[in-house]
Protein backbone atom coordinates (compact mmCIF):
# COMPACT_ATOMS: atom_id res chain seq x y z
CA UNK A 1 0.00 0.00 0.00
CA UNK A 2 1.57 3.44 -1.02
CA UNK A 3 1.91 6.11 0.92
CA UNK A 4 -1.17 8.27 2.11
CA UNK A 5 -1.76 11.63 0.19
CA UNK A 6 -4.89 13.67 -0.87
CA UNK A 7 -6.99 12.60 -3.37
CA UNK A 8 -8.38 15.72 -3.87
CA UNK A 9 -8.20 18.17 -7.49
CA UNK A 10 -5.57 20.09 -6.03
CA UNK A 11 -1.92 20.45 -7.27
CA UNK A 12 0.29 20.26 -4.07
CA UNK A 13 3.45 21.14 -4.13
CA UNK A 14 4.98 17.85 -2.86
CA UNK A 15 2.29 15.63 -4.36
CA UNK A 16 3.45 12.43 -2.36
CA UNK A 17 2.70 14.07 0.44
CA UNK A 18 -0.43 14.13 3.19
CA UNK A 19 -1.53 17.24 4.32
CA UNK A 20 -3.97 17.24 6.66
CA UNK A 21 -6.77 20.01 6.31
CA UNK A 22 -5.75 23.52 8.01
CA UNK A 23 -9.27 24.18 9.95
CA UNK A 24 -9.10 27.29 12.12
CA UNK A 25 -6.03 29.04 13.47
CA UNK A 26 -5.81 31.08 17.40
CA UNK A 27 -3.18 33.19 18.09
CA UNK A 28 0.10 30.92 17.96
CA UNK A 29 -1.91 27.62 17.06
CA UNK A 30 -3.32 26.03 14.15
CA UNK A 31 -6.19 22.97 14.34
CA UNK A 32 -6.65 20.66 11.91
CA UNK A 33 -10.17 19.24 10.88
CA UNK A 34 -9.54 16.37 13.15
CA UNK A 35 -8.80 18.69 15.94
CA UNK A 36 -4.87 18.02 16.49
CA UNK A 37 -3.90 21.25 17.60
CA UNK A 38 -0.07 22.75 16.02
CA UNK A 39 2.35 25.14 17.66
CA UNK A 40 3.16 27.16 14.46
CA UNK A 41 6.56 27.82 15.40
CA UNK A 42 7.78 29.17 11.77
CA UNK A 43 4.97 31.33 10.95
CA UNK A 44 4.26 29.00 8.15
CA UNK A 45 7.53 30.02 5.41
CA UNK A 46 8.31 33.74 8.32
CA UNK A 47 4.98 34.97 7.25
CA UNK A 48 2.27 35.59 10.47
CA UNK A 49 4.09 38.25 13.20
CA UNK A 50 1.10 38.46 14.92
CA UNK A 51 -1.32 35.59 15.31
CA UNK A 52 -3.98 33.84 13.77
CA UNK A 53 -7.41 35.41 13.95
CA UNK A 54 -6.66 38.65 15.42
CA UNK A 55 -10.17 40.15 15.47
CA UNK A 56 -8.89 44.02 14.35
CA UNK A 57 -7.47 42.33 11.11
CA UNK A 58 -10.78 40.74 10.57
CA UNK A 59 -12.40 44.21 11.23
CA UNK A 60 -10.43 46.09 9.35
CA UNK A 61 -10.92 43.13 5.95
CA UNK A 62 -14.51 43.99 6.18
CA UNK A 63 -14.47 47.74 6.58
CA UNK A 64 -12.40 47.87 3.45
CA UNK A 65 -14.45 45.38 1.68
CA UNK A 66 -17.54 47.66 1.90
CA UNK A 67 -15.54 50.48 0.72
CA UNK A 68 -14.11 48.88 -2.50
CA UNK A 69 -11.63 45.89 -2.79
CA UNK A 70 -10.15 46.35 -6.28
CA UNK A 71 -8.61 49.02 -8.03
CA UNK A 72 -5.86 49.08 -11.21
CA UNK A 73 -3.23 51.08 -10.23
CA UNK A 74 -2.81 52.66 -13.73
CA UNK A 75 -6.16 53.92 -13.05
CA UNK A 76 -6.90 55.01 -9.23
CA UNK A 77 -5.16 55.63 -6.25
CA UNK A 78 -6.93 55.05 -2.53
CA UNK A 79 -6.78 56.31 1.27
CA UNK A 80 -5.86 52.84 2.09
CA UNK A 81 -2.24 52.74 0.16
CA UNK A 82 -1.88 56.33 0.81
CA UNK A 83 -2.03 55.36 4.12
CA UNK A 84 0.21 52.22 4.45
CA UNK A 85 2.85 53.84 2.45
CA UNK A 86 3.08 56.55 5.10
CA UNK A 87 3.18 54.05 7.58
CA UNK A 88 6.08 52.18 5.97
CA UNK A 89 7.95 54.94 5.36
CA UNK A 90 7.27 56.09 9.03
CA UNK A 91 9.21 52.86 10.23
CA UNK A 92 11.81 52.69 7.21
CA UNK A 93 15.29 53.75 7.70
CA UNK A 94 16.03 57.96 6.97
CA UNK A 95 15.80 58.45 3.26
CA UNK A 96 13.88 55.34 2.22
CA UNK A 97 10.66 57.55 1.23
CA UNK A 98 8.57 56.17 -1.33
CA UNK A 99 6.85 52.47 -1.50
CA UNK A 100 5.79 50.72 -4.49
CA UNK A 101 3.38 47.76 -3.54
CA UNK A 102 3.46 43.77 -5.17
CA UNK A 103 1.96 41.30 -4.12
CA UNK A 104 4.39 38.57 -4.06
CA UNK A 105 8.32 38.30 -3.13
CA UNK A 106 9.52 37.16 -6.43
CA UNK A 107 7.56 39.97 -8.02
CA UNK A 108 8.88 42.02 -5.48
CA UNK A 109 12.45 40.85 -6.06
CA UNK A 110 12.12 41.60 -10.12
CA UNK A 111 10.61 44.93 -9.59
CA UNK A 112 13.44 45.88 -7.52
CA UNK A 113 15.81 45.11 -10.42
CA UNK A 114 14.12 46.65 -12.91
CA UNK A 115 13.80 49.10 -10.95
CA UNK A 116 16.96 49.48 -10.60
CA UNK A 117 17.97 48.73 -14.15
CA UNK A 118 15.59 51.79 -15.36
CA UNK A 119 17.50 54.24 -12.57
CA UNK A 120 20.54 53.54 -14.34
CA UNK A 121 19.67 53.94 -17.40
CA UNK A 122 17.34 57.22 -16.85
CA UNK A 123 20.23 58.35 -14.81
CA UNK A 124 22.70 58.18 -18.08
CA UNK A 125 25.00 55.34 -17.14
CA UNK A 126 22.63 52.57 -19.13
CA UNK A 127 25.96 50.38 -19.08
CA UNK A 128 25.07 49.29 -15.39
CA UNK A 129 22.71 46.37 -15.82
CA UNK A 130 24.36 43.38 -13.47
CA UNK A 131 23.49 42.73 -10.17
CA UNK A 132 25.46 40.41 -8.02
CA UNK A 133 24.25 38.23 -5.18
CA UNK A 134 25.45 35.81 -2.66
CA UNK A 135 25.75 31.91 -2.90
CA UNK A 136 23.79 30.64 0.03
CA UNK A 137 20.73 32.73 -0.81
CA UNK A 138 17.14 32.75 -1.61
CA UNK A 139 15.00 35.68 -3.30
CA UNK A 140 12.28 33.31 -5.25
CA UNK A 141 11.02 31.31 -7.76
CA UNK A 142 10.06 33.40 -10.74
CA UNK A 143 13.25 32.90 -13.01
CA UNK A 144 15.00 36.00 -12.52
CA UNK A 145 14.33 35.94 -8.93
CA UNK A 146 16.16 32.51 -8.96
CA UNK A 147 19.09 33.58 -10.75
CA UNK A 148 19.68 35.51 -8.39
CA UNK A 149 19.23 33.15 -5.89
CA UNK A 150 22.25 31.37 -4.90
CA UNK A 151 20.95 27.89 -3.95
CA UNK A 152 22.52 25.04 -6.38
CA UNK A 153 19.34 22.49 -5.54
CA UNK A 154 16.45 24.77 -6.27
CA UNK A 155 18.39 25.99 -9.19
CA UNK A 156 19.25 22.62 -10.88
CA UNK A 157 15.95 21.88 -12.74
CA UNK A 158 16.07 25.41 -14.59
CA UNK A 159 19.42 25.96 -14.97
CA UNK A 160 19.20 25.93 -18.53
CA UNK A 161 16.62 28.87 -18.24
CA UNK A 162 18.43 30.96 -16.41
CA UNK A 163 20.23 34.72 -17.37
CA UNK A 164 23.67 34.59 -15.81
CA UNK A 165 24.18 36.71 -12.70
CA UNK A 166 27.13 36.98 -10.04
CA UNK A 167 27.54 35.52 -7.37
CA UNK A 168 29.61 35.74 -3.84
CA UNK A 169 30.40 34.08 -1.09
CA UNK A 170 28.05 34.25 1.59
CA UNK A 171 28.72 35.62 5.43
CA UNK A 172 28.56 32.53 6.86
CA UNK A 173 30.51 32.18 9.95
CA UNK A 174 29.95 28.51 10.89
CA UNK A 175 31.28 27.52 7.83
CA UNK A 176 33.89 30.35 7.02
CA UNK A 177 34.46 30.35 3.16
CA UNK A 178 38.48 31.91 4.57
CA UNK A 179 38.59 29.58 6.93
CA UNK A 180 38.59 32.08 9.60
CA UNK A 181 37.31 32.70 13.47
CA UNK A 182 35.11 35.11 14.08
CA UNK A 183 37.70 36.67 16.39
CA UNK A 184 39.87 36.78 13.34
CA UNK A 185 38.01 37.69 10.59
CA UNK A 186 39.28 40.54 8.23
CA UNK A 187 35.67 40.78 6.68
CA UNK A 188 37.19 39.10 3.33
CA UNK A 189 33.22 37.78 2.89
CA UNK A 190 32.32 41.44 2.20
CA UNK A 191 35.42 42.29 0.32
CA UNK A 192 34.94 39.53 -2.25
CA UNK A 193 32.13 42.60 -3.55
CA UNK A 194 34.72 45.16 -4.61
CA UNK A 195 36.88 42.02 -5.93
CA UNK A 196 33.63 40.69 -8.64
CA UNK A 197 32.48 44.46 -9.43
CA UNK A 198 36.39 44.79 -10.36
CA UNK A 199 36.05 42.01 -12.30
CA UNK A 200 32.97 42.30 -13.76
CA UNK A 201 33.46 45.82 -14.11
CA UNK A 202 31.74 48.77 -11.93
CA UNK A 203 30.08 50.29 -15.71
CA UNK A 204 28.52 46.90 -15.69
CA UNK A 205 27.54 46.58 -12.09
CA UNK A 206 24.06 48.10 -10.94
CA UNK A 207 23.10 46.69 -7.41
CA UNK A 208 24.24 44.35 -5.26
CA UNK A 209 21.20 42.23 -3.58
CA UNK A 210 21.58 40.54 -0.32
CA UNK A 211 19.23 39.20 3.15
CA UNK A 212 20.50 41.19 6.34
CA UNK A 213 20.01 37.78 7.84
CA UNK A 214 19.65 34.90 5.35
CA UNK A 215 16.67 32.78 5.65
CA UNK A 216 15.40 29.62 3.82
CA UNK A 217 18.39 28.34 2.32
CA UNK A 218 20.77 28.22 5.62
CA UNK A 219 18.60 28.99 8.76
CA UNK A 220 19.39 32.14 9.69
CA UNK A 221 22.47 33.50 9.12
CA UNK A 222 23.73 36.22 10.61
CA UNK A 223 26.91 38.12 9.90
CA UNK A 224 29.67 39.56 11.64
CA UNK A 225 29.08 43.21 12.87
CA UNK A 226 31.12 45.57 10.01
CA UNK A 227 29.46 43.05 7.36
CA UNK A 228 27.22 45.38 5.85
CA UNK A 229 29.03 48.92 6.64
CA UNK A 230 31.69 47.32 4.67
CA UNK A 231 29.26 46.26 1.72
CA UNK A 232 27.50 50.28 1.93
CA UNK A 233 31.30 51.67 1.79
CA UNK A 234 32.23 49.50 -1.52
CA UNK A 235 28.96 50.07 -2.76
CA UNK A 236 29.07 53.95 -2.49
CA UNK A 237 32.73 53.52 -3.79
CA UNK A 238 31.65 51.79 -7.21
CA UNK A 239 28.11 53.68 -7.52
CA UNK A 240 26.15 50.60 -6.49
CA UNK A 241 22.63 50.16 -5.96
CA UNK A 242 22.15 48.36 -2.32
CA UNK A 243 19.23 46.67 -1.92
CA UNK A 244 18.39 44.69 0.84
CA UNK A 245 15.60 41.85 0.40
CA UNK A 246 14.27 41.57 3.95
CA UNK A 247 10.79 39.33 2.70
CA UNK A 248 11.20 37.37 5.56
CA UNK A 249 13.15 39.58 8.19
CA UNK A 250 11.20 42.95 7.69
CA UNK A 251 8.36 44.21 9.79
CA UNK A 252 10.10 43.12 13.45
CA UNK A 253 11.06 39.34 12.93
CA UNK A 254 14.81 40.18 13.96
CA UNK A 255 13.71 42.42 16.71
CA UNK A 256 14.05 45.91 14.94
CA UNK A 257 11.40 46.91 12.17
CA UNK A 258 14.04 45.86 9.35
CA UNK A 259 17.17 43.15 9.89
CA UNK A 260 19.66 46.11 8.47
CA UNK A 261 18.35 48.38 11.21
CA UNK A 262 21.00 46.19 13.47
CA UNK A 263 23.93 47.56 11.54
CA UNK A 264 22.61 51.28 11.13
CA UNK A 265 22.97 50.70 7.22
CA UNK A 266 21.11 52.54 4.82
CA UNK A 267 20.23 50.87 1.99
CA UNK A 268 18.77 52.26 -1.57
CA UNK A 269 15.91 49.85 -1.57
CA UNK A 270 14.26 47.28 0.54
CA UNK A 271 12.28 44.41 -0.48
CA UNK A 272 9.73 44.12 2.43
CA UNK A 273 7.47 41.72 3.91
CA UNK A 274 5.87 38.30 4.53
CA UNK A 275 5.65 39.79 7.70
CA UNK A 276 4.02 43.41 6.54
CA UNK A 277 0.06 41.70 6.52
CA UNK A 278 1.20 38.62 8.68
CA UNK A 279 -0.22 36.32 6.26
CA UNK A 280 -3.57 37.81 6.34
CA UNK A 281 -3.35 38.59 2.57
CA UNK A 282 -1.01 38.21 0.03
CA UNK A 283 1.03 41.73 -0.02
CA UNK A 284 4.78 42.85 -0.89
CA UNK A 285 6.57 45.93 -1.31
CA UNK A 286 9.85 47.71 -2.30
CA UNK A 287 10.91 50.84 -0.39
CA UNK A 288 13.34 53.12 -2.34
CA UNK A 289 15.30 55.76 -1.73
CA UNK A 290 13.80 58.99 -3.15
CA UNK A 291 17.28 59.69 -5.55
CA UNK A 292 14.95 56.55 -7.79
CA UNK A 293 12.10 58.18 -8.33
CA UNK A 294 13.45 61.23 -9.37
CA UNK A 295 15.55 59.79 -11.86
CA UNK A 296 12.41 57.82 -13.60
CA UNK A 297 10.48 60.68 -13.25
CA UNK A 298 12.69 63.12 -15.18
CA UNK A 299 14.42 60.17 -17.43
CA UNK A 300 11.11 57.97 -19.06
CA UNK A 301 8.77 60.02 -17.02
CA UNK A 302 6.96 56.36 -15.59
CA UNK A 303 8.50 53.21 -14.19
CA UNK A 304 7.78 50.62 -17.26
CA UNK A 305 6.57 47.72 -15.08
CA UNK A 306 3.54 46.67 -13.42
CA UNK A 307 1.40 43.83 -12.18
CA UNK A 308 -2.76 43.79 -11.88
CA UNK A 309 -2.89 43.75 -8.19
CA UNK A 310 -0.46 46.05 -7.43
CA UNK A 311 -1.43 48.62 -4.81
CA UNK A 312 -4.58 46.66 -4.50
CA UNK A 313 -6.66 48.72 -2.03
CA UNK A 314 -8.23 45.67 0.70
CA UNK A 315 -4.73 44.60 0.99
CA UNK A 316 -3.22 47.73 1.79
CA UNK A 317 -5.86 48.62 4.37
CA UNK A 318 -5.58 44.61 5.99
CA UNK A 319 -1.59 45.57 6.13
CA UNK A 320 -2.47 48.59 7.94
CA UNK A 321 -4.51 47.33 10.19
CA UNK A 322 -1.50 45.09 10.70
CA UNK A 323 1.09 47.32 11.35
CA UNK A 324 -1.02 49.28 13.89
CA UNK A 325 -1.62 45.83 16.01
CA UNK A 326 2.70 45.87 16.16
CA UNK A 327 2.58 49.34 17.15
CA UNK A 328 -0.39 49.46 19.60
CA UNK A 329 1.02 46.21 21.31
CA UNK A 330 5.00 46.78 20.87
CA UNK A 331 5.70 43.81 18.86
CA UNK A 332 8.71 44.84 17.34
CA UNK A 333 10.45 44.95 21.07
CA UNK A 334 8.63 42.06 22.34
CA UNK A 335 10.13 39.87 19.44
CA UNK A 336 13.65 40.85 20.09
CA UNK A 337 12.75 39.89 24.40
CA UNK A 338 11.18 36.27 23.00
CA UNK A 339 13.71 35.96 20.48
CA UNK A 340 17.02 36.49 23.37
CA UNK A 341 14.99 33.81 25.27
CA UNK A 342 14.34 31.57 22.71
CA UNK A 343 18.11 31.49 21.29
CA UNK A 344 18.82 30.90 25.39
CA UNK A 345 16.73 27.77 25.16
CA UNK A 346 17.88 26.53 22.29
CA UNK A 347 21.47 26.10 23.30
CA UNK A 348 20.25 22.96 24.97
CA UNK A 349 20.08 21.50 21.95
CA UNK A 350 23.52 20.68 21.74
CA UNK A 351 23.45 18.01 24.06
CA UNK A 352 22.63 16.30 20.68
CA UNK A 353 25.67 15.39 18.63
CA UNK A 354 24.29 16.01 15.05
CA UNK A 355 23.77 19.61 16.45
CA UNK A 356 26.33 21.62 14.93
CA UNK A 357 25.00 25.31 15.28
CA UNK A 358 22.14 27.29 16.67
CA UNK A 359 22.62 30.79 15.56
CA UNK A 360 19.61 33.95 15.56
CA UNK A 361 18.62 37.01 15.57
CA UNK A 362 14.98 37.95 17.46
CA UNK A 363 12.34 35.71 16.85
CA UNK A 364 14.14 34.33 13.66
CA UNK A 365 16.37 31.12 14.47
CA UNK A 366 18.14 28.24 12.88
CA UNK A 367 19.34 25.08 14.20
CA UNK A 368 22.05 23.53 11.58
CA UNK A 369 22.72 19.55 11.88
CA UNK A 370 26.55 18.05 11.15
CA UNK A 371 27.31 14.19 10.87
CA UNK A 372 30.33 15.31 12.60
CA UNK A 373 30.68 18.21 14.80
CA UNK A 374 34.37 18.59 14.95
CA UNK A 375 34.66 18.37 10.89
CA UNK A 376 31.30 20.09 10.70
CA UNK A 377 30.98 17.12 7.76
CA UNK A 378 27.16 18.19 6.71
CA UNK A 379 24.53 14.51 6.35
CA UNK A 380 24.28 13.56 2.97
CA UNK A 381 21.41 15.35 0.79
CA UNK A 382 19.58 12.05 0.22
CA UNK A 383 19.31 11.18 3.92
CA UNK A 384 16.54 13.80 4.13
CA UNK A 385 17.47 14.54 7.83
CA UNK A 386 15.65 17.83 7.90
CA UNK A 387 12.73 16.49 6.38
CA UNK A 388 12.53 13.30 8.91
CA UNK A 389 13.08 15.79 12.21
CA UNK A 390 10.72 18.50 10.56
CA UNK A 391 8.01 15.74 9.95
CA UNK A 392 8.66 14.15 13.55
CA UNK A 393 8.15 17.41 15.06
CA UNK A 394 4.88 17.86 13.00
CA UNK A 395 3.65 15.03 14.28
CA UNK A 396 4.23 15.99 17.75
CA UNK A 397 2.41 19.15 17.34
CA UNK A 398 5.38 21.43 15.84
CA UNK A 399 5.12 23.08 12.49
CA UNK A 400 8.90 24.24 11.40
CA UNK A 401 11.05 24.98 8.33
CA UNK A 402 13.26 22.36 7.42
CA UNK A 403 15.95 23.43 4.72
CA UNK A 404 18.66 21.93 3.13
CA UNK A 405 21.78 22.89 0.64
CA UNK A 406 24.02 25.17 3.64
CA UNK A 407 26.88 23.69 3.10
CA UNK A 408 27.83 23.21 -0.35
CA UNK A 409 24.27 24.00 -2.23
CA UNK A 410 23.13 20.38 -2.21
CA UNK A 411 24.17 19.32 1.16
CA UNK A 412 23.42 20.71 4.82
CA UNK A 413 20.11 19.97 7.09
CA UNK A 414 18.73 22.65 9.38
CA UNK A 415 15.70 23.49 10.59
CA UNK A 416 14.70 27.46 10.69
CA UNK A 417 12.07 28.93 13.63
CA UNK A 418 10.06 31.99 12.94
CA UNK A 419 7.31 31.90 15.52
CA UNK A 420 4.74 34.74 16.39
CA UNK A 421 5.73 37.78 18.06
CA UNK A 422 2.71 37.09 20.65
CA UNK A 423 4.59 33.59 21.79
CA UNK A 424 4.99 33.57 25.49
CA UNK A 425 8.09 31.74 27.47
CA UNK A 426 5.91 29.08 28.32
CA UNK A 427 4.87 28.23 24.63
CA UNK A 428 8.86 28.34 23.44
CA UNK A 429 9.80 26.17 26.13
CA UNK A 430 7.09 23.38 24.57
CA UNK A 431 8.45 24.56 21.31
CA UNK A 432 11.95 23.64 22.32
CA UNK A 433 10.74 20.55 23.94
CA UNK A 434 8.90 18.81 20.65
CA UNK A 435 12.25 19.99 18.73
CA UNK A 436 14.07 18.38 21.57
CA UNK A 437 12.10 15.12 21.62
CA UNK A 438 12.39 14.84 17.38
CA UNK A 439 16.05 15.14 17.33
CA UNK A 440 16.54 12.77 20.16
CA UNK A 441 13.73 9.53 18.50
CA UNK A 442 15.32 10.21 14.32
CA UNK A 443 19.04 9.87 16.19
CA UNK A 444 18.03 6.78 18.09
CA UNK A 445 16.33 5.20 15.37
CA UNK A 446 18.94 5.87 12.73
CA UNK A 447 21.31 5.28 14.76
CA UNK A 448 23.13 8.68 14.56
CA UNK A 449 26.09 10.10 16.86
CA UNK A 450 24.94 10.68 20.14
Amino acid sequence: MGAKTNQDHVFYRNPNKYYPTAQRGEGIYIYDADGKEYIDGSGGAAVVNIGHGVREIQEAMLKQASFISFTHGTQFTTEAAIELAEKITRIAPPGLERVYFLSGGSEAVETAVKMARQYQVDRGVPSKCKVISRWTSYHGNTLGALALSGHTKRRQYYQPLLVHTPHIVPAYCYRCPFGRKPDACNLECADALEDTILYEGPDSVSAFMAEPVVGATAGALVPKDGYFQRIREICDKHDVLLIVDEVMTGIGRTGKHFGIDHWNVIPDMIICAKGLASGYTPIYCVITQEKIRTAILEGNGAFVHGHTYSQNPLSCAIASAVLDYIRDNDLVSRSARMGAYLLEKLQTLYRHAIVGDVRGLGLFAGIEFVEDRTTKKPFDAAFKLNILIGNRAFDKGLVSYPGGGGADGVNGDHILLAPHFIITEEQIDRLVAILDESIEEISREKNLPR
